[in-house]
């Protein structure tokens, strides 16, 4: 049985609509002669991570939780707390091609909301991004209070586009989040770059 035509979409952030720049945190970890990677790694832990994903702390809080653990791992909380402060300061770029798309689907009539597992900097990130108003809805996890891949997450996300899931097509580029969101009657696409627009154009035609 053919699935339902979407008639709204849900896109991920990072990785899909927000790019990051690896050499900016490979820049800063050589400036502070800081081990290849730490900033991510001890960022991405996911006992530090996930609370702050949820809203169970401030990003503010989760980003001194990264410069004491940085500050143990190399043994000077002066250059800990400098590296961090200095990478935290870039806040990624808009893929342009992501960006006209949504525009496009917009104005054929198509709701867009953004879906991402985000701390309480998201309003100020988009504000800096320059994406203020080119969403129809932004369901943030640290507001929801659960983080993709959760079906609750999804279900939300659906409530707020008022968009059954089956009408639903979610574009990220993490397959457990494409996992979750079928798990919750959405239709999804594995972003893979600008190639799957095509695609994408093609499941949102009537």
């Amino acid at each position: 049985m053919a699935r339902e035509r979407a008639t709204a979409l849900l896109v991920d952030l990072d990785g899909v609509l927000r790019r990051w720049d690896p050499a900016v945190a490979a820049g800063v970890e050589r400036e502070y002669d800081l081990p290849s990677g730490v900033l991510t790694e001890i960022a991405t832990q996911w006992g530090r991570l996930q609370p702050v994903l949820t809203g169970q702390v401030s990003h503010a809080d989760w980003v001194s939780s990264v410069v004491d653990a940085l500050a143990e791992s190399v043994g000077s909380p002066e250059r800990a707390r400098a590296a961090v402060e200095q990478w935290q300061r870039y806040r990624g770029e808009v893929d342009p091609e992501v960006l006209a798309f949504v525009r496009e689907v917009r104005a054929a009539g198509v709701p867009v909301g953004l879906a991402t597992n985000a701390a309480d900097v998201l309003d100020t990130d988009l504000a800096e991004l320059g994406l203020v108003g080119e969403l129809d809805v932004v369901v943030n996890s640290s507001v929801v209070g659960v983080h993709k891949p959760a079906k609750e997450y999804f279900q939300a996300a659906c409530v707020a586009l008022r968009t059954p899931p089956a009408r639903v097509l979610f574009v990220d580029d993490e397959d457990w989040a494409i996992r979750g969101a079928r798990a919750a009657g959405l239709s999804a696409y594995r972003w893979d770059g600008p190639a799957g627009l095509r695609y994408l154009r093609a499941a949102l035609a009537s």
